[in-house]
């Protein structure tokens, strides 16, 4: 159990890493940040919502670039 009471599902994992901001995708996937907001709010970038803020799980976005793969 975590300090603040909240106990993390066994094997989620998602919290072992840290979340990523809209800066670090642009600069990890190099493309404008706002591409990054327009490819989260249409879908192709699946991310956290959390109040207005999204972050980005860096495993997630690994499977979103594969699936966008071509050739």
């Amino acid at each position: 159990m975590l300090d603040h009471g909240f106990v993390e599902p066994q094997g989620s994992g998602i919290l072992d890493e840290p979340l990523l901001d809209a800066a670090q995708v642009s600069k990890l996937l190099g493309i404008p940040k706002a591409s990054v907001y327009e490819y989260a709010r249409d879908g192709r970038l699946p991310c956290v919502c959390i109040g207005r803020h999204r972050k980005f799980v860096r495993r997630d976005l690994a499977d979103a670039v594969s699936r966008m793969r071509t050739g």
